[in-house]
């Protein structure tokens, strides 16, 4: 138990970690969670695992339930959470009308790591959609996710469970970490599976835009919907684009995310340009008296002492280069270990953008808030 929320200016309050094994038959684990549901139900916070990022949630028809969200997190008003439900039919309660398209996705791809965009229904808290038209809807496949929704018996309105900005929670260390003395309760479920956030696709006008590159490829997606587009540059342009007036539809939209402590400076190009460029600023930040941390690739690990990374530099690996399921799964406990290390400055590789490779570089240009370098450019330098 823990019960210090000094750092924020919040009344401490004490928070419950309970542990639970996400391999138990589903209704041990709705009898296992019934004190997290009984807290949802009366108005309190409940952080817990889902397949892609710990969430942090609350009854989503019960605006000051998720108005505390906000407050524990730190999270800007204007930004809007998602709404988890637990089956089909959960989402006609949910949203005032669902389209062909959305059937289709939902029925291709739930439980998952889709989020659908749709015009939300009566009951769901303003709240939840910053005072907008549309509400952010998915139905994760974790099951102790699916369990806490059944078992409590509403729709959870949750975003990332982490201090807003900050890397998303993979652990319930992580969640420990950032909230401990500001929720009720941490339900550990042990490692998120995926790694990053789930997709979020906007199908209320046409074609279907993809505001969040996630756990559902936008390959995936044109399967079922051929017109789906994406924006450039890695999905994160999506903030300009979205800067006309009213509210947002979709978490993440308008505010910075994902970004550890140190400045994270991202370097693209070709990977043998980036292991060299990435080695001489290793370097020169060391021969300068600072700690340099390394959030690359296990092939360039691999080279590290060949290319002449410096013997002094925190490495983490963020997986391989020819998995990028690999580097998903480990992108974001990668960066609060580098935090963790006391690092001055974050070096990182890129990576394709195929498949789940689009989300890892929309969350990588998303931390390292326009400090990206060419390595080919740099090198010729």
């Amino acid at each position: 138990m823990c019960c210090d929320s000094s750092r924020n200016g919040l009344t401490p309050i004490e928070t419950v970690r309970m542990r639970v094994d996400p391999k138990s038959p589903p209704h041990d684990l709705e009898t296992q969670l019934s004190s997290a549901a009984a807290i949802l139900r009366r108005g309190g916070l409940v952080a817990f695992p889902t397949e892609t990022v710990y969430g942090l949630g609350a009854n989503a028809r019960d605006g000051r339930a998720v108005a505390r969200i906000f407050q524990a997190k730190g999270r800007p008003q204007d930004n809007p959470l998602i709404v988890h439900i637990a089956c089909l039919a959960d989402l006609e309660a949910v949203v005032a009308h669902v389209t062909d398209d959305a059937w289709a996705l939902a029925r291709a791809f739930w439980p998952g790591p889709l989020t659908i965009i749709l015009p939300v229904g009566s009951g769901i808290a303003r709240e939840v959609t910053a005072g907008g038209d549309t509400v952010a809807v998915r139905m994760p496949s974790h099951p102790v996710a699916m369990a806490l929704i059944r078992a409590g018996g509403l729709p959870i309105a949750a975003p990332s469970a982490n201090i807003s900005g900050r890397p998303s929670p993979t652990r319930a260390d992580h969640v420990w970490a950032d909230l401990a003395g500001r929720i009720e309760m941490l339900v550990d479920g042990g490692p998120a599976g995926i790694g990053v956030e789930s997709t979020v696709l906007d199908i209320t006008s046409w074609p279907p835009l993809v505001l969040r590159p996630g756990g559902v490829s936008v390959e995936e997606l044109r399967r079922i919907v051929p017109g789906v587009t994406v924006l450039p540059q890695y999905g994160t342009g999506v903030a300009e684009g979205d800067a006309q007036a009213g509210p947002a539809r979709s978490p993440g939209l308008r505010h910075q995310h994902y970004a550890p402590r140190a400045h994270l400076w991202l370097f693209t190009g070709e990977w043998e340009d980036q292991t060299q460029a990435i080695a001489r600023r290793a370097r020169a930040e060391a021969e300068a008296g600072r700690r340099v941390g390394l959030l690359i690739s296990a092939e360039t690990a691999q080279v590290a002492a060949k290319v002449g990374i410096p013997e002094t530099a925190v490495i983490a690996e963020a997986g391989s280069r020819f998995c990028l399921a690999s580097v998903a799964s480990r992108l974001f406990d990668a960066m609060r270990r580098l935090d963790g290390e006391g690092v001055h400055i974050i070096l990182a590789e890129s990576y394709d953008t195929a498949g789940v490779g689009l989300a890892v570089m929309n969350r990588l240009v998303r931390s390292a808030g326009g400090r990206l370098v060419d390595a080919g450019e740099s090198g010729r330098k």
